[in-house]
């Protein structure tokens, strides 16, 4: 409460300081109502049988003025299923808060930073509301540009614990080890190419605390298998974006010295680590091609190997596979795997006159052992005539390890699904608009197949109206996870998945309004993945910026 009172006061003051500056800010609520729902495993824990209801919070205020920018954030969690989704915490306090003062060419940040190094593969820090992922470095951070090509930066802090623990002063905990980062980025014309080439050096230091906890892991491993702990970790990463003409090519290569890491079954091992990323682009008139290729081997970047699940992740590396919009097909997204990952994806996107496109996609990721992780082949149409109606058609085939992406039982096969989807749009007026799309997924495994469809009805720029129902017309008899004698358990029975949503729009502010029956299932976001147990009830979403 006194850093809440101290952060508050010494906003307070710098607007009475500099009275003539700018406030800006923004805000952002949820609202959860639980409704009991036995059918779709939608009932169990304390949210549906106690609290009922749940909600979160962040409002954020920015003030500029005479070079400086002071920032702050409260967060606030009422029986709230972010951090554990089947499970109720309640907190509030001070979630962020930073000042940054600007003097001719160097930046001067201290609090909490979100900022990355290249692509984000050595450092990253950033923020998802949706997954609950707020790993802010909580510290110092200096900016300097050395000349009109090329810019200096540097970091240290720890980074921020993202615990909820109800009732406790924990928005403002930290993990226990340091981390440093140099950067060097710049910007240069050679003729007609543009080249902007980066340098970027990390490293981590073990707390007492952390190192005392692997190092009690490693005692108990057998002794041919155990090694002694390092306290420091180092990471070197070199990537540069070139442009020419038609021509983007990304590319990156990052390196991490030997450490404790935990191995994808949670075994403690000591392994160095590599990335290799590129993404190459071509595009003119008609023709776009994308071609996008990563190879990681045990390039795990947490505050220790302590941390699981998205708990203390210090980077983020990108994901190979195309997010697809659609309910079906969006279900069977892959996360990016940090110890063992090859993955390639092709994509390439043909338009022979103005009214139609066509778009091509194949997609492959597998381990470095070769084990069968991810596949994708995808085309669709799309064909505006510029006039009423807009159709887009297409068909999707997937494979998908749920053993390794869900973490089920290692007996559950890989899951291979069809999915051929339609869309139309009709043009009521120059504001009215009709949307309606139909998917089907035809798959033997994880609940079987599944029908969708979505009515959609806009009027620009204020409302945003559907209907939509997801249907398990074939229901797999072997959906469930075994019990304790291996033995599949029934669930044969089809389940309707109901949505019905509206949302206002006026100016800065939105309300959405939702009646949701959801599946169980993962969600993701920038190749970052949760599971989210089944959900039955209301949802409402304001946001607001000013």
């Amino acid at each position: 409460m006194k850093k809440v009172s101290f952060l508050y006061i010494l906003f307070l003051l710098s607007i009475t300081a500099y009275g003539q500056g700018t406030l800006s800010g923004d805000l952002m609520m949820n609202l959860n109502f639980f409704q009991s729902d036995p059918s779709i495993k939608a009932s169990g824990n304390p949210l549906y049988d106690q609290y009922l209801s749940g909600s979160e919070g962040w409002l954020g205020l920015r003030y500029n003025n005479k070079g400086f920018t002071v920032f702050v954030r409260a967060d606030a969690f009422n029986n709230s299923n972010l951090k554990v989704p089947a499970q109720a915490n309640t907190n509030f306090g001070l979630g962020a808060w930073s000042v940054n003062k600007e003097i001719k060419d160097l930046s001067i940040t201290v609090g909490y930073i979100y900022d990355q190094v290249g692509s984000g593969i050595l450092f990253r820090s950033y923020e998802d509301r949706g997954l609950l992922i707020d790993n802010a470095l909580v510290g110092f951070e200096l900016k300097y540009k050395l000349s009109d090509h090329i810019t200096l930066k540097g970091l240290t802090g720890q980074q921020k614990k993202n615990d909820l623990t109800n009732n406790q002063d924990n928005l403002s905990q930290r993990y226990g080890p340091v981390i440093r980062v140099l950067n060097a980025d710049g910007d240069f014309h050679i003729g007609k190419a543009q080249f902007s080439p980066g340098l970027g050096v990390l490293n981590r230091t073990l707390d007492q605390s952390s190192i005392t906890a692997v190092a009690s892991t490693i005692n108990g491993l057998p002794l041919a298998q155990r090694f002694e702990p390092m306290y420091n970790m180092y990471a070197f990463t070199a990537y540069n974006l070139l442009t020419f003409g038609s021509l983007t090519w990304y590319v990156e290569g990052a390196y991490k010295t030997h450490e404790a890491i935990a191995d994808p079954v949670g075994n403690i091992v000591d392994k160095a680590g590599n990335v290799e990323y590129t993404s190459l682009g071509f595009a003119k008139k008609g023709i776009a091609i994308n071609l996008n290729g990563k190879r990681t081997d045990a390039f795990v970047m947490r505050t220790s190997p302590n941390e699981t699940l998205t708990n203390g992740m210090m980077n983020w590396q990108p994901i190979i596979a195309i997010i697809r919009p659609g309910r079906l097909m969006s279900r069977y997204t892959p996360a990016s795997q940090d110890y063992s990952e090859m993955a390639g994806t092709a994509n390439v996107l043909i338009s022979p006159n103005d009214n139609l496109s066509l778009a091509f996609t194949g997609t492959s990721i597998s381990t470095l052992d070769n084990v069968k992780l991810y596949r994708e082949l995808y085309c669709d149409a799309v064909y505006n005539n510029q006039g009423s109606w807009a159709f887009q058609g297409g068909i999707q085939y997937l494979e998908y390890n749920r053993v390794v992406y869900q973490l089920v039982d290692a007996t559950f096969p890989l899951v291979k699904t069809l999915t051929p989807f339609a869309e139309a749009t009709y043009k009521l007026s120059t504001k009215k608009s009709l949307r309606m799309e139909v998917e089907y997924m035809s798959t033997k495994e994880d609940y079987g197949s599944w029908v969708y469809a979505i009515l959609e009805y806009n009027i620009a720029p204020k409302w945003s109206i559907s209907a939509a129902d997801m249907y398990n017309l074939a229901p797999n008899k072997n959906a469930d996870n075994p019990n304790n004698n291996g033995i599949y358990n029934a669930n044969p029975a089809a389940h309707h998945y109901y949505n019905l949503y509206a949302a206002y729009t006026k100016g800065p502010h939105r309300f959405a309004l939702a009646y949701v029956k959801q599946v169980d299932g993962i969600n993701c976001a920038g190749g970052v993945c949760r599971y989210e147990p089944a959900f039955s009830g209301v949802k409402a979403t304001i946001t607001s910026s000013f």
